[in-house]
């Protein structure tokens, strides 16, 4: 339904794939819908941004109700990722923040997760305060690993699927 969708806004792919930091600090592919401009990092790397010139209209309404991210089903399927746990960073980006942050690697003790503590108790990160919040986060989570947490965490993302909230930048 949404491909259709996605290539006449601008001509471009449906889907678009990035490198991910996943298990041990190990690398791997996840797939996504296209939400932004074909050319959306011409200008190199960046987190997302409030208003950002470079997510298309159909792309905002995947972001809210989070369909683009369903093709990370298949790294699950595959077993790069959980269906819980820290959500995977890029590797340029986590580069950086294992520099500026005190034990950022810990967490990739665990497989990365479509979705997580961080993600259903913080808003999206985009900085390295976020980061660094949403890293205690995943300190809990890994230090409380269990199926109950995991039934939590996908309770709340369910709602946070339903009611849209989340997915939108603070800055």
């Amino acid at each position: 339904v949404f491909g259709p969708l996605i290539y006449f806004e601008d001509k471009g792919p449906v889907f678009y794939s990035q490198k991910r930091s996943g298990f041990l600090n190990g690398e791997f592919t996840i797939w996504k819908l296209r939400s932004m401009k074909v050319n959306a990092e011409e200008k190199g790397i960046r987190w997302s941004s409030k208003d950002d010139k470079r997510i298309t209209r159909i792309g905002s309404l995947l972001r809210q109700t989070r369909v683009d991210e369903l093709p990370q089903l298949w790294a699950v399927f595959i077993g790069n990722m959980s269906l819980i746990g820290p959500r995977p960073e890029r590797p340029e980006i986590d580069s950086l923040l294992i520099k500026k942050i005190p034990f950022y690697s810990m967490r990739y003790l665990l497989k990365p997760g479509l979705s997580g503590w961080a993600q259903v108790n913080y808003p999206y990160g985009a900085s390295i305060k976020d980061s660094s919040i949403k890293l205690s986060y995943d300190i809990f989570y890994l230090l409380n690993f269990s199926f109950f947490l995991d039934i939590l965490i996908a309770i709340k993302t369910f709602k946070m699927v339903l009611f849209a909230k989340g997915s939108i930048p603070k800055k």
